[in-house]
Parts: structure tokens; sequence; C-alpha cells
């Protein structure tokens, strides 16, 4: 059994490390082999936001990288199904397996499919209900097109089923991102906090803030189009940091590239690095953000993994974002999240009432660290089955 996985970003990384692991667990212990072969389409392609991960996560080197680098949703698609159809034709797997919403989720699974090769979703279902996100569509093309989804929440598995996904191809195996964190989190628990600012801090803290004062600090990160990319948007949340939240919690602020071209770009690269209790940092490796959101009393971001790890950690976490396509980590359904859009009244009334709370962990139902074992007995099983055209 032959099985090819694809990453393409990082958010993919922290979810196939543990796939990987399963498998090789599998083929100590059980009779069918699988023979598993990475390949990685260069989405994210510099040391900060791919190489590190691979060997902080014992990722092993991918086998095959398809050096997309970065560009126009249109181009990277394109780019990478082109390459990835020559690799398919060479390496004739049984299975390729997606994970995710990253342009390379949804350009894998189409050549897959053209190509008459059966492709599996790791993180299938999850619905924001808002197009206006470009991953929203890469989770429906996906979901559309594989013969086997994944769900990591009932939330998941009822938009399938109300989109009129068969039953027999919907797997409610739990969330993957979960056994990453359960795998990292005691490595992560011996890092100090004070080490992470000082190694990964963008300016000189000697006049400012002593780093052994950094104990009840709130952690930013912001990557998203609708908050870095309008002017206005981002020069309102900086703005609000500067003047108001850092003058109650030192702000630690993971600075995606993305974020910091825009921040430079709008004139606001100024304001970051001159407010006396805001500390911007580059790129963190994931045991860093790990323990950074362990230590945390808020958390203010649009990553969606941050939300699902706030979950569990229990941090109070504000979501930069209108929807979600995680509504299971929302407090409304028990969860550490709340969602506050870039609305900068509403992101002040919610830090307030965050600044309250006490950390409150929760688990949905299978985010128990055993996700990708899960995943990789039920693909043992369905390839024994015949194929469905």
């Amino acid at each position: 059994m032959k099985i090819i996985s694809v990453v393409g970003a990082r958010p993919n990384f922290m979810k196939i490390a543990p796939f990987i692991r399963a498998i090789n667990d599998h083929n100590k212990n059980k009779d069918v082999n699988i023979e598993h072969v990475l390949v990685h389409t260069g989405q994210h392609y510099d040391d900060n936001m791919s190489k590190v991960f691979f060997e902080e996560l014992d990722i092993p080197p991918a086998d095959i990288n398809l050096g997309v680098g970065s560009g126009s949703h249109a181009s990277q698609v394109g780019q990478t199904m082109i390459a990835f159809e020559k690799v398919l034709r060479e390496e004739k797997p049984d299975w390729v397996v997606v994970v995710g919403d990253v342009n390379a989720t949804c350009a894998c699974s189409i050549t897959a499919k053209k190509e008459l090769i059966r492709c599996a979703h790791i993180e299938a279902g999850l619905r924001s209900w808002d197009m206006a996100m470009p991953e929203e569509i890469n989770r429906l093309v996906t979901d559309r097109l594989s013969d086997v989804l994944f769900a990591p929440d009932r939330f998941s598995v009822d938009n399938l089923r109300k989109e009129g996904v068969p039953e027999e191809k919907i797997k409610f195996v739990g969330n993957i991102m979960i056994d990453s964190l359960e795998a990292q989190q005691k490595k992560a628990a011996t890092l100090r906090v004070e080490d992470i600012v000082r190694d990964n801090c963008m300016k000189d803290l000697s006049n400012t803030t002593r780093l052994s004062d950094v104990r009840n600090f709130l952690l930013l990160t912001l990557h998203r189009p609708s908050n870095v990319d309008a002017p206005a948007v981002l020069a309102g949340i900086t703005k609000l940091l500067s003047e108001e939240l850092s003058r109650e919690l030192t702000l630690l602020w993971a600075i995606h590239p993305r974020t910091e071209k825009q921040l430079k770009t709008f004139g606001l690269w100024e304001l970051v690095m001159t407010t006396e209790n805001l500390i911007p940092l580059r790129p963190l490796a994931y045991r860093e953000l790990l323990r950074l959101n362990m230590e945390a009393g808020i958390v203010l971001t649009d990553s969606g993994g941050l939300q699902e790890e706030c979950c569990v950690l229990g941090t109070p976490c504000l979501t930069l974002r209108r929807n979600t396509e995680r509504p299971v980590t929302l407090k409304d359904h028990g969860g550490a999240c709340v969602l506050v859009g870039n609305d900068i009244d509403r992101i002040r009334e919610a830090f307030w009432e965050a600044s309250q709370l006490k950390r409150l962990p929760t688990r949905p139902d299978l985010w128990d660290g055993k996700t990708a074992p899960r995943i990789v007995e039920s693909l043992v099983a369905e390839h024994t089955k015949p194929r469905q055209w």
C-alpha cells in the first residue's frame, strides 16, 4: 500500500507530523506495510516558516519538493497541479492524503482525482460559510472530490451530511492538531518565556521592558488579508494595541511576514517598535508558540490552529474573525474563544471580559491525541474495499 501525503504551508506541518509517526508505528506491528512518500509543494519555503518545523516536529525531509513558492492563488494552484501530476504518474500511489485547507490541499486533490487515484482529506467538513475566504473554496473543492473524509468534530460531520456526502465516506476521527499538542507539550513546558522573547525579539528592550517582568501577557498573531491588507483596519488594531491594551498587559506579537510587510507599507512599523509594552517577535517555532499559549493571560488571533489549542489549554481567546470554521472552539459550545472580528469596540469590550476569566480547558470528543492512528487504520481498512467511481 503506497500513500503520498502533501504539505504546503506551516499549518500542514503540525498535522502531518503525527500522521507520519502513526504510519511508522503501524509498520512495526501490522502485516500490511505502508510505503509513504512525503511531498512538499514549497508554499512556505523559508526557514522560519518551514525548515524549523520539520526539525522540531521530527518530520523527515520531504521525499519530493515541488518548489512552487509564493504567488497568487491561481498561480500556486496551477503550478502545483502541473508539478504534482508528474509525481503521481511516476510514483503511482494507491492514495493521496491531503491536510487542512491551503492551496496545495485543493490542487493536489484535483490532480489525484484526474489521475484516478483515491484521495483522503484530513480535517474535512470545516465550514465558515464565507466564500470571501480562499480557504473555504479549498475546503469545498477538496471535500467534494475526496473518497474518504476525516472529520475533526461533530459540527464537521453534520456539515458533510447536510451536503449529501455518503455516510460511508465520513470518518469521525478527532482533531489531529491535538496529537501534535500532546506530543510536544512536555517539551514546550521546559522552555522559558523570557528566553523565547529574548531570542526572537525584533527590537531593543534594554530601555523598555525587562524580560523578567514578562509574566502576565497577551499573545497576538495576525495574518489574514481581512485584518492586514486594509490600511484602516490594520491601523485601528495597531493603535488599540499601542494606546490601550499595552497599558494593561505586556503584548507579545508574533509577526507574520505578510503582516510585517503591511505594517511597513502603511507607516505603522515605527508605532510597533516604539510602544513601550509591545514586544514584536519573529515567526516562532511550534514549541515556542505553544509555550506562550500555555502561559498567556489572553490570546488575540485570526489563526484556526491557535483557536483549537486555546480550547484545550483553556486560554481565553479573542478570535479576530467574523466567522469561524471551528465553532466547537467557541464559548457558546463550551470552548474558550469569542468571535470579535476586527471591530475595535468589540475587541475592547471582549478584552475586558476576557481579562476577568480563568483558564477553563475543554476537550471536544476524540480530541485525545490519538487521531492519527485512527486515520491510518481507517485507510488500511478502506484500501481493502473495491474502488467506487
